[in-house]
């Protein structure tokens, strides 16, 4: 259990995607626009940024260096939890407090939920949430907005499958609040073991939003505007079996994909395993690759935006 203590005045994080009114979305993924055009810039220049990673990752961390190398600034920190001072039983609260004395700003992921919201509450810096266990990943939910109107022009009223580990999916989580903001209809398709949340179902309901809970969507895969296709994260699993039982359930192969809409676009945070068969890779609906680039891009904008740094754009 983690006590908060006041958190600095005047520091401002990103830990879940609600920190960001939808007007700063809308400034993030347009300052994305721009870096993506001109990504390398010296705008970190004189900045030391902090990545604390106590979860494996490659994807978001290597897409957070190269955005804070791309804008020259200074990377320390950690890849593995193992190489700090936590496994001589050092606390969460001692490693923020220490981190925040020699960098700008934090990023951070780590296993247990809430532990983002802790460390923003004690750093005296800006603290970016790169996951924290099966609650949230805004940065990633925010490079998935980026990608999403890119590819359909616009966030409002699109159709939203959200397919496989709905339960731990943290990434859905956060894409799901987001993309409400703009009248999206969602289709949860999964497992009875990994149905969305109902906290989340709720949290629809009180917004007025349409959502359908479905088994299997081969029948409905016509009315996609996004498909968003999740692994089923073994590592969230206790029971090896229960895992062996859902792991395959779902496979997006590229025969299903005849009947869809000519605009429509598959996105994954990755990895993937075996739920996205490698023959959609040549489809051009397929965009996972390319979402994964479109990272770098957001990136370099939420970390810009948060460390109150000029880009350019008025």
């Amino acid at each position: 259990m983690f006590f908060l203590s006041r958190k600095p005045m005047n520091t401002r994080s990103l830990v879940s995607i609600d920190d960001f009114s939808s007007e700063e979305i809308i400034k993030i993924l347009d300052m994305a626009e721009d870096f993506e055009k001109q990504p390398v810039r010296k705008l970190l220049d004189s900045k030391v940024i902090a990545t604390l990673f106590f979860e494996p990752s490659t994807r978001t961390r290597l897409s957070f260096e190269s955005a804070i190398n791309r804008l020259g600034g200074k990377i320390v920190g950690f890849t593995d939890s193992s190489s700090s001072s936590v496994t001589k039983g050092e606390t969460l609260h001692d490693t923020i407090k220490m981190v925040s004395s020699y960098s700008d700003l934090i990023v951070m992921r780590h296993p247990i939920e809430g532990s983002a919201r802790f460390a923003s509450e004690v750093a005296s810096v800006p603290v970016i949430n790169a996951g924290d266990g099966a609650n949230q990943h805004p940065t990633q939910t925010l490079l998935d907005l980026y990608s999403i109107r890119k590819t359909q022009g616009t966030l409002e009223n699109l159709n939203i499958f959200m397919v496989g580990d709905l339960k731990y999916g943290r990434t859905v989580h956060s894409l799901m609040m987001a993309m409400s903001r703009w009248n999206a209809t969602f289709n949860f398709i999964s497992p009875e073991e990994l149905k969305m949340p109902d906290e989340f179902k709720l949290y629809l309901e009180n917004q007025g939003l349409k959502y359908y809970e479905h088994t299997d969507f081969t029948e409905i895969i016509s009315r996609a505007d996004i498909i968003y296709m999740t692994r089923v994260q073994k590592e969230r699993f206790s029971d090896p079996i229960e895992y062996e039982k859902v792991k395959n359930v779902y496979v997006l192969r590229n025969s299903m994909l005849g009947n869809t809409k000519p605009n429509m676009k598959i996105l994954h945070p990755l990895p993937r395993v075996n739920e996205i068969n490698i023959d959609v890779d040549t489809s051009p609906k397929a965009y996972y690759f390319e979402q994964a680039l479109n990272g770098v891009f957001t990136r370099q904008a939420i970390l810009c935006n948060l460390l109150g740094i000029n880009t350019g754009r008025a």
